[in-house]
């Protein structure tokens, strides 16, 4: 057996021998076994590992503790905040980091201040519990506060499902808060009472915090006889050793990717009915994931298969026997291959479903047609549909931090202390305000622009679509820089883009210090994921939108200093042989595959791409179609539709060059409506019809 499954097993239910150590106020660290226990209660142990060659003393000193916080839907509320910002300034190293999963993460901690800082956020409503571990973690939302309908149920079903799958061993209570309960309710459950915006645009669930935990309680401990239950007192749902591996999800609309739907062990798709105002029910989408190993194929990356449509009454049930399918036959030998991923991949979709409706008691229905996603990052202004705006701002690599003249840190803590706003946090590491007055506008833009925060349109579209996990100094797990490489690398290639004609191009580009993906590298139209000291593995052909597939694996260790010359060719070939100007790069690597792209890197003369330049610009147009939000109509059963113009059937055909074609496409997709209908609705405005 594994030897985390052993520790977990003789843990006493996430205690030992963490709660011991923990009372050794004498040392600044803990032992391997508690590390695997502390990691359940949302923390890490990490050292700077900048002495680790130079200053021996120095690293051996070096101790610090992680925490990642519980935030379903990436949000947070004025208050919580304010304490995790104070808490980040007085005892961690100054700065805060918006995770790839819509969490906060707090780097720095002392072993000493560890119990203090967990129980503060405790206080304050929040919770680390569900921030890491081999349990339910983050559930992911759309971050968008749309008073639309079905992003309401979104962000319901997410807080519900939070609760719903978290441990309930007080292990927690113990450790932190010596036993006692706070008294502060947490405030996603605050939002199952009065709304996810502020306003109850769906029914509550429940009517007090009393009334809700009574419901979640009864639902989590519901025992139908199919096995889910497993008879511990202490972890009915989870059992002695919890998961053989950690736990994802997510909860979205129809047509919004911001969450990147497919890469999650569990993803729902909401499903209204026609009109969209009454909830029906969830596709599910199972066994995605993107952790692997370098040298070990039976490791992989891997999107999510479908399994179905569950009815809303049933949603609950339905997570709870996924879950335990995950518990009772995921591989607790091998870590490397003990998430969920791998259990569907050796049962096949159609037999891991059958697994599931045995702990389900039902069956599995077949999924409601879906329209073509899109990522969206949701940044700029917005109305959120109920007379307030919002305001999504880039945050590079997620570091909220001040450092010179850039002070977002310091101007963000001035915005919420002003106007009490909550915060909500994107799949893509950036920040959204909530709940603004039209009135307050103005005055926001104004403090950003005094703390050195640049506005959206001045902010490179290659650096809007990057993301990069923390890596060095502090994760043990790197292998290359991430974090403090994105810049430069986003400033080469949009330099080398630049020089063989291509100005404002882009593409959604990641790295990653180590294999185990926690940037989603895997998905990326071009990624990168460190196998060595400033070297690379090079990934290919992600969709632009997150939709369905991975990246493939183009080449291994590509040197830092071989960037350009790496991709000069594949970028001339893009350049020359797309079908249009509006296929994207990640589309046009996976169409013409590996194979294709290495023969032309090979017979490719360095600097052709720079001889007699013709310059295709990527307009703005191009831009805000790309990168414009899915309407709200996105969140219904079907297809929306428009009021026709004309009577009559159609008939006539007209044609359109294929950059047309795909321009409307992209239109009609955005708009939730046929094509053809789109079309008409263009030509007739035209023609004053």
């Amino acid at each position: 057996q594994d030897k985390v499954e052993a520790i977990k097993r003789d843990g006493g239910h996430l205690r030992y021998p963490l709660q011991q150590e923990m009372a050794d106020k004498e040392t600044i660290d803990i032992s391997g076994d508690s590390v695997v226990i502390l990691k359940h209660h949302g923390s890490y142990m990490q050292q700077d590992r900048s002495f680790q060659k130079t200053d021996k003393e120095a690293y051996r000193q070096s101790y610090q503790f992680m925490l990642r916080l519980k935030v379903p839907c990436g949000k947070m509320d004025a208050h919580t905040y304010k304490v995790l910002d104070d808490l980040s300034a007085n005892y961690g190293q100054g700065d805060l980091r918006a995770t790839t999963r819509q969490a906060w993460q707090l780097h720095g901690v002392k072993k000493h201040n560890l119990k203090h800082v967990i129980a503060s956020i405790a206080k304050a409503g929040g919770s680390t519990l569900g921030g890491c571990g081999d349990i339910n973690r983050n559930i992911m939302t759309p971050p968008a506060p749309l008073s639309d309908k079905a992003y309401q149920y979104a962000f319901q079903a997410s807080n519900y499902l939070a609760d719903l799958l978290k441990p309930s061993s007080p292990a927690f209570l113990e450790l932190w808060l010596d036993g006692k309960k706070t008294g502060a309710v947490e405030y996603w459950n605050k939002d199952l009472i009065h709304g996810s915006t502020g306003k109850n645009h769906i029914p509550p669930l429940a009517s007090n915090p009393e009334e809700l935990e009574e419901m979640i309680t009864r639902d989590r401990l519901k025992d139908q006889g199919t096995g889910i239950i497993t008879g511990d007192p202490e972890e009915p749902l989870y059992g002695r050793t919890y998961l053989p591996r950690k736990f994802k999800m997510a909860v979205t609309v129809p047509g919004d990717n911001s969450v990147d739907i497919f890469i999650h062990d569990i993803g729902l798709v909401v499903i209204m009915d026609e009109a969209g105002e009454n909830l029906m029910g969830y596709n599910v989408f199972v066994g995605g994931g993107m952790g692997r190993t370098h040298n070990k194929e039976s490791t992989f990356a891997k999107v999510a298969e479908d399994l179905g449509y569950v009815p809303k009454e049933d949603i609950g049930e339905a997570c709870k026997a996924i879950l335990a399918a995950q518990r009772d036959h995921g591989n607790r030998e091998v870590r490397a291959n003990a998430r969920l991923k791998y259990l569907v991949h050796t049962l096949g979709i159609n037999n891991f479903r059958k697994l599931v409706e045995g702990y389900l008691g039902k069956s599995i229905q077949p999924s409601v047609p879906l329209p073509e996603w899109r990522m969206i990052d949701w940044l700029g202004w917005h109305e959120q549909g109920d007379g307030d705006l919002f305001l999504g701002i880039n945050v590079e690599q997620g570091r909220v931090k001040d450092e010179g003249d850039f002070k977002l840190k310091t101007a963000l803590r001035k915005i919420v202390d002003k106007y009490g706003l909550d915060t909500r946090l994107t799949g893509q590491q950036n920040m959204i305000l909530c709940g603004i007055k039209p009135a307050d506008k103005a005055d926001i833009d104004s403090i950003l622009k005094e703390h050195g925060i640049k506005e959206l349109s001045e902010i490179s579209p290659m650096v809007r679509n990057s993301m990069a996990c923390p890596a060095f100094p502090l994760c043990g797990l790197a292998q290359s820089e991430a974090e403090r490489a994105m810049p430069e690398f986003n400033e080469r290639i949009t330099a080398l883009l630049d020089k063989m004609g291509l100005p404002g191009e882009y593409f959604i580009t990641r790295i990653t210090g180590c294999p185990n993906g926690c940037a989603r590298p895997y998905m990326a139209e071009l990624a990168f994921v460190g196998q060595g000291a400033a070297m690379y593995q090079v990934w290919l052909g992600g969709s632009p939108h997150q939709a369905g597939r991975t990246g493939i694996r183009f080449m291994d260790r590509m040197k830092t200093e071989n960037l350009e010359a790496t991709l000069e060719p594949i970028f001339y070939m893009w350049k020359t042989q797309r079908t249009t100007q509006m296929e994207r790069f990640g589309d046009f690597c996976n169409r013409v595959g590996m194979e294709a792209i290495q023969k032309f890197s090979e017979s490719y003369a360095a600097g052709t791409a720079f001889k007699d330049v013709k310059v295709e610009e990527f307009t703005a147009a191009n831009k805000m179609q790309m990168m414009a939000p899915v309407p709200a109509e996105a969140g219904k059963r079907g297809t929306g539709t428009l009021t026709r113009a004309s009577s009559g059937p159609r008939k006539q055909q007209i044609r359109v060059t294929d950059e047309i074609h795909q321009q409307l496409k992209a239109q009609a997709e955005q708009r939730g409506v046929a094509m053809s209908d789109l079309v008409e609705d263009i030509l007739a405005k035209n023609l004053s019809l």
